[in-house]
């Protein structure tokens, strides 16, 4: 079997045999992100440009650890010194890395669908690494990869996620690949960040805190991302803890084995305590591993879907 598209460009274009597909890759790459050499020639002679219109650390540098250990050529653009800062436009700057030979473009940028404009314009395969308030597909991935791998599965798996859910772009990728895998997704947050008509993509809005919590197998909290706050939604972060902030009692009501997870970077004392960041129960660095071992995954099989 392999990927049905040259792009990866949301969760919602994935079928479950494809999504199952990337997660059993996974397994096979993370064994080399845990090995002593990390090399593998599975790449070798392929190229892979990073192109982030927005700022990010684990992603950008995961993609690129992900290229080099598979031996291709990983090459970061810096948009703010590129020709982007001149005024080229995104399709040109695609089709400049087009013709220098570029085999994959990993792009992040603020406005919807921008990755979709790119691929359709380029011979390079195109991989989201998240388009404004849409979808961001390699996380939900790697998230999805974590839950597997401590769970063995997803069918009725309860999994809350808390927070900006407005504003996350993780989120709705976490609720359309989980309920494609069979997962039961219950959502909560401040009325200011919750989106209208969200409960149509299949997840459960809960009216507290708790009623998401209470018997979860999976509490995954979110980032307030003041970048994209223009407005005062919310009074304060310190409100926000008050109220919305994640801690060990709220795990309480939760099942015992059940997994903590954060897509990070973690406002410690804001989204979830640091005793709970902390935790024997928490997966939040562990999600950090496997993104890269998704991620690698991702590359083998797009690199290797002409071959294949």
């Amino acid at each position: 079997m392999k990927l049905r598209s040259k792009d990866i460009l949301g969760l919602e274009y994935l079928e479950p045999d494809e999504m199952s597909l990337i997660l059993d890759m996974a397994s096979d790459m993370k064994k080399i992100v845990q090995s002593n050499m990390k090399r593998v020639n599975y790449l070798q002679g392929r190229s892979v440009m990073t192109l982030f219109y927005e700022n990010s650390t684990r992603t950008r540098v995961s993609f690129e650890l992900a290229a080099k250990y598979m031996g291709a050529n990983a090459v970061n653009i810096s948009v703010s010194s590129s020709s982007v800062a001149k005024g080229e436009n995104l399709i040109d700057t695609g089709r400049t890395l087009d013709v220098m030979g570029t085999d994959i473009v990993v792009m992040r940028h603020s406005q919807p669908g921008a990755p979709h404009l790119l691929a359709k314009n380029i011979r390079a395969s195109v991989i989201n690494a998240g388009d404004g308030m849409h979808e961001h597909p390699t996380q939900a991935l790697l998230d999805m990869y974590t839950i597997r791998e401590a769970k063995g599965g997803f069918e009725g798996l309860k999994v809350a996620i808390i927070g900006d859910i407005m504003h996350s772009r993780v989120a709705r990728s976490n609720i359309i690949g989980l309920g494609k895998m069979g997962a039961n997704v219950y959502i909560y947050a401040p009325a200011t960040l919750m989106p209208v008509g969200i409960e149509k993509m299949g997840c459960h809005i809960c009216s507290s805190l708790q009623e998401a919590v209470n018997g979860a197998d999976v509490v995954m909290g979110l980032r307030i991302q003041k970048e994209r706050l223009k407005k005062a939604l919310i009074p304060s972060t310190e409100e926000y803890a008050r109220f919305f902030g994640l801690d060990l009692r709220h795990l309480a009501g939760a099942k015992k084995d059940a997994l903590v997870m954060h897509p990070g970077p973690v406002n410690r004392g804001v989204e979830m305590t640091s005793l709970l960041i902390d935790s024997d129960q928490s997966k939040i660095t562990e999600q950090v591993t496997n993104g890269v071992a998704i991620r690698m995954a991702l590359l083998y099989l797009l690199a290797g879907r002409e071959e294949n």
